[in-house]
C-alpha cells in the first residue's frame, strides 16, 4: 500500500493512499471526520472482490491542504485530479456517511470516468421540501452551519458527541470489525474541516441528483439516528438509476457491514 501527496494546480496538495495491485479502481470517500486513510475492513472486503481501493484526505483532514469555501461538487475535480495521475482511465466510486455526498459528485461530474456508485448511509441535499433534520439525534452542527462559517465553527470548539446518536448496534459494530473507523475518526477530528464537511453538506451542492447518470446502489439503516433513512429515500426518488437497499435494524455504523454485499452488486454490475 502507498501513501502520496498529489500536487494540484491550485497549489494545494491532496493526500492519496492507495491498496495499489492490478484490480479494478475503486475510489473511497470517508465520512465526517475521518483522515482518509485505507481502511482494513472496507480494503479487505474490496481485495476479496477484485477491486483495487484509492482513498484520499478531503481538503482539510488528513495532510491535505484545507480548502474554506470548497462545495460538494468540489470533490469531483479533486478526484479527476488524482485519477490522471494514478492513471485510471475508468473507477466505481463508493463512501459512507458524509462520504456518500462527494460519492454522488464525481459520478455526476465524470460521466467519462465514473461507472457505478455506492452510497451508505448518505445524506441527501438540504432542503426544505421535507423535514431534512427529522430523526437526528444531534442536528446542531448543520443547523450552525445553516447560519454560516463563523457560526459553525464557534459550535466546534465547544460540540461534544452524543452518544445516544448510535444504537446498540453501531457500538457492537464499532467494537468488533469497524473498530478502525472509530479510531480513525477519533484521530482526525478537525473543527475547521469538519466545518467546511457541514457548510458544504447544507449549502447547494454544485449538481443536482438528475445529473447523476450511473447506476447508483444506495444502502442505509433503518434505525440512523445520524443521517435518517428519509435521505436515501429521497436519494431513490430522485436520482435516474438508483436502487435502495433498506435494512431495518441497522444504525449509521453498523449499515457498513453490508459493504461485502454492496460491492458483490458493483462487481457482478461491471461484469455485465
Amino acid at each position: 500500500m502507498g501513501t502520496t501527496d498529489l500536487p494540484l494546480p491550485d497549489g494545494r496538495d491532496l493526500r492519496v493512499h492507495d491498496s495499489e495491485g492490478d484490480g479494478f479502481p475503486l475510489v473511497w470517500h470517508h465520512g465526517t471526520p475521518q483522515s482518509g486513510r485505507l481502511l482494513p475492513p472496507v480494503v479487505e472486503a474490496a481485495a476479496a472482490r477484485g477491486f483495487r481501493v484509492v482513498s484520499y484526505a478531503r481538503p482539510g483532514y488528513g495532510g491535505s491542504t484545507p480548502r474554506a469555501g470548497r462545495t460538494v461538487g468540489s470533490a469531483a475535480e479533486d478526484v479527476r485530479q488524482l485519477a490522471d495521475a494514478l492513471d485510471l482511465p475508468r473507477f466505481a466510486v463508493a463512501g459512507a456517511s458524509g462520504g456518500g455526498p462527494h460519492t454522488l459528485a464525481c459520478a455526476a461530474m465524470l460521466p467519462d470516468r465514473v461507472t457505478a456508485a455506492v452510497c451508505l448511509a448518505g445524506l441527501a441535499p438540504y432542503s426544505e421540501e421535507y423535514d431534512w433534520y427529522g430523526g437526528m439525534v444531534d442536528d446542531s452542527s448543520l443547523r450552525a452551519a445553516r447560519k454560516g462559517r463563523e457560526t459553525r465553527l464557534q459550535h466546534g470548539e465547544t460540540q461534544e458527541f452524543d452518544p445516544t446518536s448510535f444504537t446498540d448496534a453501531d457500538w457492537a459494530a464499532l467494537r468488533g470489525t469497524w473498530g478502525p473507523l472509530g479510531e480513525d475518526a477519533g484521530a482526525a477530528g478537525d473543527v475547521a474541516a469538519e466545518a467546511d464537511d457541514d457548510l458544504a453538506y447544507v449549502a447547494p451542492w454544485g449538481f443536482s441528483a438528475a445529473d447523476v447518470r450511473v447506476p447508483v446502489l444506495l444502502v442505509h439503516g433503518g434505525e440512523d439516528q445520524i443521517v435518517p433513512s428519509r435521505h436515501s429515500e429521497w436519494l431513490l426518488r430522485n436520482l435516474p438509476d438508483a436502487e435502495l437497499w433498506l435494512r431495518p435494524r441497522d444504525g449509521h455504523i453498523s449499515v457498513l457491514n453490508a459493504l461485502p454485499t454492496a460491492l458483490d452488486w458493483l462487481r457482478n454490475l461491471l461484469a455485465r
